[in-house]
């Protein structure tokens, strides 16, 4: 009889596996648990054994709840612009490889070079992000001194 604790544990926690939430591999745990409990003492009524894996679920998604999830939880990295790599280059200065006219240039940035808006300035100027807007970068000129 103790199989078909076994069953159902592997149903449930492959049920996890297709629908990931932690819900069902806890209880998926708490049938397995089940299944070494009818192993050892075969002769448990049924009733015994709902009220036993009704303990044990409460037990494991407890302690999923408890000690788990808090490990899980993701932690705010500090850097919310990590992904959005243009507003990281507010308030950096850079220089300008391609003269911006009537408003449209080019600036180097690391190895490549960003399309930018800004006033009118010659090539080798050095500007100041002051704002995205899109992926062209927001200049001002800065007097270099």
């Amino acid at each position: 009889m103790h199989y078909i604790w076994w069953i159902v544990a592997l149903l449930l926690i492959g049920g996890e596996v297709i629908m990931p939430g932690y819900f069902m591999l806890w209880i998926g745990i708490a049938a397995a648990a089940m299944g070494i409990v009818l192993f050892a003492v075969p002769d448990l009524g049924p009733l015994f054994q709902a009220v036993l894996f009704a303990a044990f679920t409460f037990v494991s998604c407890f302690a999923y709840w408890k000690f788990v999830r808090p490990r899980l939880a993701r932690v705010p990295s500090g850097n919310e612009r990590l992904n959005r790599r243009g507003e990281q280059l507010i308030g950096q200065r850079f220089t300008l490889c391609d003269a911006i006219i009537n408003g449209r240039g080019k600036a180097k940035v690391g190895d490549g070079m960003w399309l930018v808006n800004g006033p009118d300035l010659p090539v080798g100027a050095t500007v100041e992000v002051t704002g995205i807007d899109g992926t062209t970068l927001r200049v001002k000129a800065v007097e270099v001194g």
